[in-house]
């Protein structure tokens, strides 16, 4: 790359012949760095744009090994947050149960489906941390009518601040709550030198699909469910995850083409499932070592396989809904209207929203690993009564929309909503 003089950028035309010419030749690891470059602002506007073409023009942004890379360079850029910080919050603060071992989870889609439906990965987020470390990673909208921020401000009486949860407070977010919104623009500055590129091209972009990979504490990630809008793109979200270290993970495609687990009919679903590894040689015993991030020397303790199957909502146990019934979603205030309802508990047992919502908590529930546990002992309302049947993938589907509609009922995700404005606001002293 050479220097050019006027605005400190660097050229990357040797790249973009490349790409032009024999897509191929480019490696990931030189189009990461290229990208990395825009979070510096050391791109001019027309090489920008013209990367950001090509890649999405030769396909080269949807490919696994790209995506991975990329992401990892979108999370470098990133505000850095205090890893002692988050590992003390797990060791203090994560419930350690059935196959989860208390670290921090995310529940989130690539958006771009068209279907602007309710605001469902953040709803069922907020339900899945009441029993789970929850780190959401958002923004506004830019291809629905009600993003997850725009949606989470516009609760009523008090909804959070947003942007008051920074990287250096983090920590101390979650020592008062289990839920946290790591708002995307607060967390990712160098993002603005794109945002004016990106709105006068128009069109999608390899950032349009590295949101669910670029959660800046990635490493102290969990488990996950990640929602894409395309099934073709299933397989290789999947595959990207597992190269930037995910092990637990759940990506699913509605058969819709819907980046959630569809409530109307069946989903298509890729799991990243841990095993043991034959060939790792350290110590047995898993109490006092950090599980959320893969081994960097050596051989890791376990291995990760990709399952495909598909899931319907009778496997939850659920009666299906047509889609036309969540959508379109409405704007902001009014879906948010809606949440409060539904953790109040005002809504209908089988209120197809509830049941849209319950679907997707569930599954962050059983890829967690928490309905594993043959017993159970969540607090007030909990009858115990544990559901083991299993479904599609090996999984206990029911028990998770058992936990997720004790969540609502018993007032605990509520609770854990409130927590988190509280702190938010807190953060900023009011």
């Amino acid at each position: 790359m050479t220097e050019l003089n006027a605005n400190n950028y660097v050229s990357i035309a040797p790249l973009l012949k490349q790409l032009q010419s024999n897509s191929k030749v480019a490696t990931a690891d030189e189009i990461a760095a290229a990208v990395g470059r825009i979070f510096e602002d050391r791109l001019s506007p027309v090489q920008c744009s013209t990367l950001l073409s090509l890649l999405w023009g030769t396909g080269r942004d949807r490919e696994p090994l790209v995506l991975a890379r990329c992401g990892q360079s979108m999370r470098e850029a990133a505000a850095q947050v205090d890893r002692n910080g988050l590992r003390n919050v797990i060791q203090t603060r994560g419930r350690k149960e059935g196959s989860y071992r208390g670290g921090f989870c995310d529940l989130v889609g690539t958006g771009g489906d068209n279907w602007s439906t309710f605001n469902v990965s953040t709803t069922a987020s907020i339900l899945a941390s009441t029993l789970l470390l929850l780190s959401k990673h958002g923004n506004r909208s830019s291809s629905s009518t009600s993003g997850s921020a725009d949606f989470l401000q516009a609760i009523r009486p008090k909804g959070p601040v947003i942007d008051a949860v920074t990287a250096g407070i983090l920590p101390s977010i979650y020592e008062k709550s289990n839920y946290a919104f790591l708002f995307a623009p607060t967390f990712h500055p160098g993002m603005r030198h794109v945002a004016a590129i990106r709105k006068e091209m128009g069109i999608r972009t390899i950032f349009n699909l590295l949101g669910p990979l670029a959660n800046p504490i990635e490493g102290s990630i969990e488990a996950r469910v990640v929602g894409v809008f395309k099934e073709e793109m299933g397989p290789i979200f999947a595959e990207a995850l597992k190269l930037s270290g995910a092990r637990k993970g759940l990506v699913v495609c509605g058969e819709e083409q819907l980046d959630e687990i569809s409530c109307a009919g069946r989903t298509n679903c890729w799991r990243l499932r841990e095993r043991p590894n034959p060939a790792f040689r350290g110590p047995r015993d898993e109490e006092d070592e950090d599980f959320t991030t893969s081994d960097e020397e050596g051989e890791p303790r376990t291995l990760v396989d990709i399952d495909n199957f598909t899931l319907a909502p009778s496997d939850f146990g659920v009666q299906p809904h047509a889609l036309t019934e969540v959508s379109p979603g409405k704007m902001p205030e009014e879906n948010a209207e809606l949440l409060m309802r539904l953790l109040r508990n005002e809504l209908p047992h089988d209120h197809p929203v509830l049941d849209f919502v319950l679907l997707n908590a569930a599954a962050l529930f059983a890829i967690a690993g928490i309905c594993d546990a043959n017993t159970s002992n969540m607090g007030h309302g909990d009858d115990g009564k544990v559901i083991q049947e299993t479904g599609p993938g090996g999984l206990r589907w029911k028990e998770g929309v058992r936990r997720a509609r004790w969540a609502v009922e018993s007032g605990q995700a509520l609770e854990s909503l409130e927590r988190y404005i509280d702190a938010s606001h807190a953060a900023t002293g009011q």
